[in-house]
């Protein structure tokens, strides 16, 4: 018989896969989201985004523990105010929900990464990322908006802001006004490519943040387009981003291999709540393997080029590494 690779050889025991494994998802890899609300004694699971809970305030003590206990390394916090108007004023509140919880959970866990998701849409009562004028969202008034929020979450204690709104110009100017109030230690994680998705539903219920009009395509990105993604990038880090990110991940893994081709900055990929919810609801109804499933998905963001995942999985992802070595 003519000779050939036998490539099975590497393939022959669970002990020799893992000798000649390419790729690892590591805890130090995953970054739990997280939704804080007003209130006392709340934790309540959220609809579509299965095993996903609001806490309140005193519940985060209990709840980011568990995640410390766990190994993770860094949480993101999204909160939803009682009020919204159509100033987003609750964003850059100094007893906003969201500067709250960050003041909370760094007097429990104080070497807990804490990273804030800089938007307005769950402030807003249009439900838009930035103020509406004239039927429109402007976008320099926003991003002075957004600039007030990040310093707030700074002032507060976060460790990191990461705006997710997608306004031309906005980390520019939100590192102008964190540098100019002694907050040049605060990196910015970028969401910079951020594509209009149909992925963002469970989420956007989650976070009660659905456009009360229209839609988000007018500044969120194409589905369609990748040379767009590169230039996103580029902007934002001539603008002073320290991390950059892809959202969602699995349908864009092509994007985070793009990107990560091109620039040696620090890649972040969100796992976003429909790509969770799909995998939660095919095992609930037999469908898939839960467990495999998730390790499946975060491996291939992994090999794609990400550096860290933001993932409502991190949990559940993290117990499997602890139990798989």
């Amino acid at each position: 018989m003519k000779d050939f690779k036998r490539s099975r050889r590497l393939r022959s025991s669970a002990e020799m896969r893992c000798l000649v494994q390419e790729t690892t998802v590591h805890i130090s890899d995953l970054i739990y989201p997280m939704f804080v609300v007003h209130g006392e004694n709340i934790k309540r699971e959220i609809p579509n985004l299965f095993g996903q809970y609001h806490h309140s305030v005193d519940q985060l003590k209990k709840a980011v523990g568990e995640v410390v206990e766990l190994g993770i390394k860094a949480i993101v916090l999204f909160g939803l105010p009682e009020v919204k108007d159509e100033e987003a004023s609750g964003a850059y509140a100094a007893e906003g929900i969201v500067q709250q919880a960050i003041r909370e959970v760094k007097k429990h866990y104080p070497n807990l990464l804490v990273i804030t998701d800089v938007c307005l849409c769950q402030y807003t009562s249009h439900g838009h990322c930035g103020v509406v004028k004239e039927g429109t969202v402007n976008n320099d008034e926003s991003i002075e908006t957004l600039a007030s929020t990040a310093l707030s979450h700074a002032m507060a204690g976060a460790d990191m802001v990461a705006p997710s709104d997608m306004m031309d110009g906005r980390v520019g100017r939100i590192r102008e006004v964190l540098d100019e109030n002694n907050f040049k230690h605060i990196p910015i994680m970028s969401y910079s490519v951020k594509y209009a998705s149909a992925f963002y539903g469970p989420f956007r219920s989650a976070a009660n943040c659905a456009p009360q009009f229209g839609d988000r395509k007018t500044y969120q990105m194409d589905p369609a387009n990748r040379l767009e993604a590169i230039r996103q990038v580029q902007a934002d880090l001539e603008e002073g981003a320290d991390i950059i990110m892809v959202k969602p991940a699995l349908a864009y893994i092509d994007i985070i291999r793009e990107v990560r081709d091109r620039f040696s900055m620090p890649l972040a990929a969100y796992h976003v709540s429909g790509e969770y919810a799909m995998i939660k609801l095919a095992a609930k109804h037999g469908l898939l393997k839960e467990e495999e499933s998730m390790v499946e998905a975060l491996t291939a963001i992994k090999r794609a080029g990400a550096d860290m995942i933001l993932t409502y999985f991190a949990k559940d992802m993290a117990r499997w590494i602890r139990r798989n070595g």
